[in-house]
């Protein structure tokens, strides 16, 4: 009986935390002095679904989502080919993509290779998150993409605001808890999120490809460069807070750190390591889509993590830490909170420079789970995305999991 007020407890909180983010938002809406939204200006056919996903015969929609502090996300909702989309057949999984990355990281090869298509083909109502800043998301309810305050923030808002609201917003449509797969940035988002009891009640099970929480072992010699340069700070102390690398000082800063310090022939190896299996002939292609901006703080965010090997919020220094947190140190997210019952897959590489084998040892030491693990040994960072192979490699172990777990496995 205790037990089951207890979960009933949980759910209503749940639903309070969804219902709180929507008014909290209406009403910043409804303060702006126009009461018009600052949307990221595109035309109106620029949009993710008309790019990518109606292009290759899958219908799809665009959602916005409003998060708690007022930033405008783009939900992307993706149907089999042979499917329609109001009728969905499985069970909802939400993509989060990494760093530099939007929703398009799901799409850019294939039906046959993509894991957004692939999942829509096997039945799951697919929704493609797209973090504030990004190209595909709408800007904020009043702040100007021009305002530094547009810019503040690190994967911790991304965490417990960006990925939190738009897990409330699905399980709002769909009335179900959902699957979530991140990949590297959508993998510190996630495991930060589910340390949180009101949004991991929502959340059935979770993949997740190239996961980093703790980033100490960080081998990517372009990475480290920017980390012993100390470059975070150097950018922020310039009054830089848009981190977009198709910028003329982004494409300068990129020349003179490479310049007789990196050898930068090839650049994603020296930012991801070696990749083995993705197409190096759709390179151009995948360049009219990646990177996309992020924030300077979130690059100091994650840099503090490789420097101080912790997986823990924003460090502003003793004084703003004391009056922002009520203590000297930030608070760390203490991966023991996620529960045991929570099913996780957890895919990574031999190859992969930035999610280290011994980084990822040490978060499967502190999770009450223990998850189930794939380990590809010649695979890199970006391969978990991009392979040639990774349908056979990674995709089909994804599906076979989630299947295992879904409620309604039998329709999918």
């Amino acid at each position: 009986m205790a037990k089951s007020v207890a979960a009933v407890a949980v759910v209503v909180r749940s639903f309070l935390l969804c219902l709180f983010s929507s008014q909290i938002a209406a009403a910043q809406f409804a303060a702006t002095p126009t009461g018009i939204p600052s949307l990221r200006p595109r035309l109106p056919n620029d949009t993710l679904c008309n790019h990518l996903i109606l292009p290759a015969g899958y219908p799809c929609s665009e959602h916005t989502v409003q998060t708690k502090d007022g930033y405008l996300l783009a939900l992307h909702r993706v149907s089999s080919r042979t499917g329609n989309i109001s009728e969905q057949r499985g069970p909802p999984v939400l993509l989060q993509h990494g760093l530099f990355m939007a929703g398009d990281a799901w799409f850019l090869d294939s039906p046959e290779q993509s894991l957004g298509f692939i999942l829509a083909d096997h039945g799951f109502d697919v929704w493609v998150g797209n973090v504030r800043g990004t190209r595909w998301s709408h800007g904020h309810v009043f702040l100007s993409e021009k305002d530094k305050d547009f810019w503040d923030w690190s994967w911790q808002e991304l965490a417990l605001h960006d990925l939190a609201d738009m897990i409330c917003y699905i399980n709002s449509i769909t009335n179900t808890k959902i699957f979530v797969v991140g990949h590297s940035q959508g993998t510190i988002m996630s495991l930060a999120a589910f340390t949180q009891p009101d949004i991991v009640e929502m959340v059935e099970a979770a993949a997740l490809l190239c996961p980093i929480s703790y980033l100490g072992h960080v081998s990517a010699p372009f990475v480290l460069r920017m980390v012993n340069m100390h470059l975070d700070q150097m950018i922020l102390a310039m009054g830089i807070h848009e981190l977009d690398f198709r910028s003329d000082w982004g494409i300068n800063l990129m020349d003179s750190i490479c310049d007789g310090h990196v050898d930068c022939n090839d650049l994603l190896s020296s930012i991801t390591g070696k990749n083995c299996c993705f197409n190096n002939s759709r390179v151009d292609f995948y360049l009219e889509y990646e990177p996309h901006p992020s924030s300077s703080k979130n690059l100091r965010h994650l840099f503090q993590m490789i420097r101080k090997g912790k997986f823990s919020k924003y460090d502003y220094g003793l004084i703003k830490n004391l009056k922002l947190y009520g203590q000297l140190k930030p608070p760390i997210f203490d991966l023991g909170h996620i529960p045991k019952s929570l099913p996780l897959w957890i895919a990574y590489g031999g190859n992969d420079d930035l999610a280290d084998v011994t980084d990822l040892q040490h978060t499967l030491k502190e999770l009450q789970s223990k998850p189930e693990l794939l380990y590809l040994e010649n695979y890199g960072h970006i391969d978990f995305l991009l392979s040639v192979n990774a349908k056979k490699d990674v995709y089909d172990h994804m599906i076979r999991f989630f299947r295992s777990w879904g409620k309604s496995s039998s329709s999918y």
